[in-house]
């Protein structure tokens, strides 16, 4: 695995993609992705349908340089394949404690391509983490798979509020210790 950095996030090389920072190029893809309502239904964050202007404004956001959570592109064009094909992001949580977060394209799903980025990413710590949370609505149980899969352990049950549903939604949490 290389990593080379731009700006102040790194480029994660693996065999079948690059987790890269994104870019204002990639809104027509993001939107394209995001448009998907069972896509946006899974997320916290993702409205639907998707506002003017809001992928705009989430790529400003992920491109400032005080930022608190780092986002990248899972981009196999070296492959022939799209540049996103979803996105993967860490939020700063507390010191060495981040928050993991991903979604992919439904065009994707159930290919192993979320686990193969959480563990890129996971492999890499680019923000040196000692411990990573994630939580993943309990109606997602392809979600939490992914988690288990790259070591994740259960912690509890807990409620997030997901936008696109206007709602509380019952999540599940897990974390990771680097340690």
């Amino acid at each position: 695995m290389k990593l080379d950095t731009i700006v102040n996030q790194p480029v994660i090389e693996t065999d079948r993609f690059v987790l890269r920072p994104l870019r204002r190029s990639d809104q027509g893809l993001i939107e394209m992705h995001t448009a998907d309502r069972e896509l946006a239904r899974m997320t916290t964050s993702i409205p639907h349908p998707i506002p003017p202007g809001a992928t705009e404004a989430f790529i400003a956001r992920a491109q400032s340089e005080d930022r608190v959570e780092d986002v990248w592109a899972i981009d196999s064009s070296a492959d022939g394949q799209p540049e996103v094909m979803g996105l993967i992001g860490l939020t700063r949580v507390d010191e060495g404690q981040v928050e993991i977060s991903y979604w992919i394209g439904k065009a994707f799903w159930n290919t192993g391509l979320a686990s193969r980025a959480v563990r890129a990413l996971i492999d890499a710590n680019p923000l040196q983490s000692r411990t990573i949370f994630a939580s993943v609505f309990q109606d997602n149980p392809a979600s939490a798979r992914v988690l288990t899969n790259c070591g994740f352990q259960y912690l509890g049950d807990a409620e997030s509020f997901s936008v696109a549903r206007d709602a509380n939604v019952p999540t599940w949490t897990y974390s990771l210790k680097l340690d």
